[in-house]
This record gives structure tokens, sequence and C-alpha cells, in this order.
């Protein structure tokens, strides 16, 4: 769908920006509209190339400034601060693009304090999450009546992250765990919830790289993960989703895993070449 931009008169104006969790077509009207009028889009690797492709301004300049975790050619946060400022200071209308929704596990906070510090106007446009997204493209209804009554959004991307009597907490509860970022690290969440004690009926559910044409998802009893896919090494983007709900989505599953395995976001060692735009820039750190 192609809408007419509203003309927008503020020069120097950074737009923090949702791209959605993947499907280029879960992207906001607000955020196309900011897209087809950006002069510089600073974007994260996650974020559909078809949807840079399809709604970015032609004349506008890209630059890719995304984080890679223990991948290497990673964007520093001070650089991107430091974009901000330049190109917004110049008079430009920048779009800060971010995969997922723009306050979700996102690195927002250092990026509105580095805005108000030299006083450039902004705007938060929303997204859909990546919880959101790979639930309802897995079938799996986060609060299904009878199931659950609240969803936690955490993560596990590194071990000392989660204090020990917080996973006891998890373990017993009957809230719905959604885990960002944890794709490595999934075979300890499933060790500390079960030495917590969480019930044998309890389910699991990893999607990979949810809302893309590549998506998987894998789903198994809790107690039966390590046996069944513990020496699986999950492609990235990947959501864990933990409770009763997941025993939902053989019920009302509506895309069939895809066949082929393998990354549908480019390494951040490769952005930056494969575009039709004019202009476009790769920043990273090797």
């Amino acid at each position: 769908m192609k809408l007419m931009p509203k003309k927008i008169n503020i020069p120097g104006k950074v737009i923090l920006a949702a791209a959605g969790p993947g499907d280029p077509d879960l992207i906001t009207v607000k955020t196309m509209r900011y897209l087809q009028q950006a002069d510089v889009v600073l974007t994260d690797r996650l974020v559909s190339h078809k949807l840079l492709d399809q709604y970015v301004n032609p004349g506008s300049e890209i630059i890719y400034v995304g984080k890679q975790c223990r991948k290497g050619n990673s964007t520093p946060q001070e650089t991107i601060n430091q974009l901000m400022v330049k190109h917004a200071g110049a008079g430009k209308l920048v779009v800060r693009l971010k995969g997922g929704d723009v306050s979700v596990f996102s690195n927002i906070l250092d990026e509105l304090r580095t805005l108000v510090q030299y006083n450039i106007p902004y705007e938060i446009v929303p997204g859909i999450t990546a919880a959101l997204g790979a639930a309802a493209y897995s079938g799996i209804p986060l609060t299904a009546r009878g199931y659950s009554t609240a969803v936690r959004l955490l993560t596990y991307y590194k071990s000392d992250i989660v204090p020990d009597h917080y996973w006891q907490e998890l373990a017993n509860t009957s809230d719905t765990l959604v885990f960002y970022m944890s794709a490595e690290t999934v075979d300890g969440i499933v060790f500390k919830l079960i030495r917590y004690g969480i019930a044998a009926d309890k389910h699991i559910a990893v999607i990979e790289q949810a809302t893309t044409p590549l998506q998987k998802v894998y789903t198994t009893g809790i107690h039966a993960f390590s046996e069944q896919y513990g020496s699986m090494s999950f492609l990235s983007p990947s959501l864990v989703i933990i409770g009763n709900v997941v025993q939902l989505h053989k019920e009302f599953a509506w895309i069939e895993n895809d066949t082929e395995r393998e990354q549908y976001f480019k390494p951040m060692a490769t952005l930056g070449n494969n575009t039709n735009h004019n202009q476009k820039t790769n920043v990273s750190r090797a």
C-alpha cells in the first residue's frame, strides 16, 4: 500500500521508528510515511531489505548501524548517537529505524538522552514487537483464556542477567514467558527452569526468524527439550516462548515451516553492497 506522505516542515528532527519483526507488511503507516520523506535512514540489521527497497525515499542516504552480538562488525552506540546529532544538526530529517518495536529491548535510552542533550526534536513511533509477531505467526495466543493471564518479556543473553531467586519465580508462574535475544542461551534457560521445578506439562517453542519467509517453529515439552533440541544451534533472531499456551501451536499453526534453513537478515559485514538506493553506507566495527 502506497500512501502520499504528509509533509513535515520541521528541519533537523530524528524519528525513532519501528520496522516490525521481519515481514515488511507489518510496518506502521506512520513509519512508512516518515521513510518516504527521510533524508537519512539509520537502520538496524534486523530490518527487511524488502521494506527498505519498497518504502524508503530513493534519494535518501541509508546508513547501516546494526549490532551483531559476538559476531563482530557491530556499530558502537556512541557512533549511532553521533550520526543522529550530525545529520539532524545539518537540518535533515533522520529516521532511526529499529527492528521490532522501538522501545522493547532496544537501546533507545542512550539515543533519547543524546537527543535531549543536543536539543534535537524527536518523535517515537511504536511498532509490532517480536513477541507479538512471533506468537501470531506461529499460532500461539500469548494470553489464551484458561491457559495464561499474563505475559513476561525477558532476555537471557548472558548468564548473570537473571538472579537465581527470580528463576524460582519464573519456574512456578502460570504466566507466559517470552525470551528475546536468547538463541544462544536457550539451553541455559531450560536448565534453570527445570532446576527450579518447572512443571513437566509446560511446553517450549523456539521461533527462528519470525514473520519472515524462512520462519521455523520448534516445539516440545520443556523437560524433553535437551534430548530433542539440546545440540541444535538456532538461527538468529530466535524468540523463545514458554508456557501452557505453546500447546496451542499444533491446533492453530497457519504457516508451515520453511524447508530451507538460512539467514534471512544479512550479516553486518555484507550490508551496504546490495541496495537499489542512490546512497548507502555501512558503519561498523570490524
